[in-house]
């Protein structure tokens, strides 16, 4: 069974591609947009929810490919922002900025900020071989932390306390660790079992 997962960034292709190996003993091969030959694709997240935008990956690629494809969207929803940067997570600090720009301004608009509760989101839309969507959803609570903390991971992982963490945020954590209580590896569980079933 192939797949291919509709993503260009590598950092994301690593942890979906570590957990799924580990969760689906099928025999399985998943392709990155690059190994498809489609690594020149842009697609626009046009999408006002993470439903919207994980739905627009995923058919995108099934439709120019006719594969069964994979695609996620996930967003940092902070309560004392009234839940921003939520479905704009990766461009919050604009467009084509790097992970520390989108952390520096978290980190300002937090300043001050009493309520740090906050919750990871994951959102898998998976197009099957008839072209069905299916949408798998993985959630962590936690609180943002007051400085970045930790070198692993990405994205907003320095900042992010899991409630289940013991206090370390997921920059603190192996790989394994973060998968076993993160929220694109409880959706990615629930998609598994919806493969082996």
């Amino acid at each position: 069974m192939i797949f291919i997962l509709a993503t260009n960034n590598p950092h994301k292709r690593e942890e979906l591609l570590a957990i799924l190996s580990q969760l689906v003993a099928r025999d399985i091969e998943v392709r990155t947009l690059a190994e498809a030959g489609l690594d020149d694709i842009t697609i626009e997240e046009t999408g006002a929810t993470l439903e919207e935008n994980a739905s627009i990956k995923s058919r995108t690629i099934f439709d120019l490919t006719q594969i069964p494809t994979i695609a996620d969207d996930t967003g940092l929803e902070v309560e004392a922002l009234g839940g921003a940067p939520g479905v704009y997570s990766a461009r919050y600090a604009g467009e084509a900025v790097t992970y520390a720009d989108n952390v520096n301004k978290l980190m300002i608009e937090m300043h001050g900020k009493t309520n740090r509760a906050a919750a990871f989101r994951t959102i898998i839309s998976f197009i099957d071989h008839v072209g069905r969507e299916h949408q798998f959803e993985g959630t962590v609570e936690g609180s943002i932390a007051f400085e970045p903390i930790g070198t692993q991971g990405f994205g907003y992982d320095s900042v992010f306390l899991p409630n289940e963490a013991n206090g370390k945020t997921f920059a603190e954590m192996s790989a394994e660790e973060k998968n076993k209580i993160s929220h694109r590896g409880r959706a990615l569980r629930k998609f598994a079992e919806y493969l082996i079933t």
